[in-house]
């Protein structure tokens, strides 16, 4: 309970920063809020320890990606779900790829029940309750919207687009391609002039 507590409030205090980055930008509207959640003692009850915050009442989304099978087509499509993938990014990118907010859920613009992974154990003495493949998964998945480019968010496709470039250019420099590579041209070549003729 004190670890929930613990999470969500850390990712608020990041919520807070994102948002008063994000209200400066003209055009950029409403931000993502995350709510407080506040940790009460029951001396008498059996659970000495419960949770209380802010009853929210409407359509309970799931913003966030969790894992690659849930894809919420509300978070691609809403304004809510799009600033929420930013608000993800932006922390990505403030920590150096270091630390994510999960799990982004709530009703509209209010959000509660986040998670936390980060890439180290201990990230600046922090503790997340998710596991650190949620960023890795987060990198793959992410696609930057209008509210990324709005921060100048960096995009992650172009890491992976350069890695790939990379991969393929070691491909080229096998033995025999070259062979390979002057003889298809040739026949492609004489394919076109065919073509043209006749036309």
């Amino acid at each position: 309970v004190t670890q929930e507590c613990y999470v969500q409030n850390a990712a608020r205090e990041y919520a807070k920063l994102y948002a008063a980055e994000a209200e400066m930008l003209e055009g950029f509207g409403e931000v993502p809020e995350i709510i407080p959640i506040f940790l009460i003692h029951r001396p008498a009850n059996k659970i000495p320890y419960a949770t209380v915050e802010e009853e929210l009442v409407g359509e309970f989304v799931k913003y966030s990606v969790r894992d690659g099978k849930e894809v919420n087509f509300l978070r691609r499509d809403s304004e809510a779900g799009q600033k929420c993938c930013t608000f993800q990014h932006w922390v990505y990118e403030k920590t150096s790829g270091n630390l994510l907010v999960t799990d982004l859920q709530g009703v509209g613009m209010k959000l509660t029940d986040v998670g936390i992974a980060t890439l180290a154990k201990g990230y600046k003495g922090f503790k997340g309750n998710c596991s650190f493949s949620f960023i890795e998964q987060f990198r793959a998945l992410h696609q930057c919207n209008e509210y990324c480019e709005m921060l100048g968010l960096k995009s992650l496709r172009t890491t992976h687009q350069k890695q790939r470039k990379a991969t393929s250019t070691r491909s080229k420099n096998l033995p025999n391609s070259s062979t390979v590579k002057k003889m298809v041209p040739k026949k492609a070549r004489e394919h076109r002039d065919f073509i043209s003729s006749e036309h």
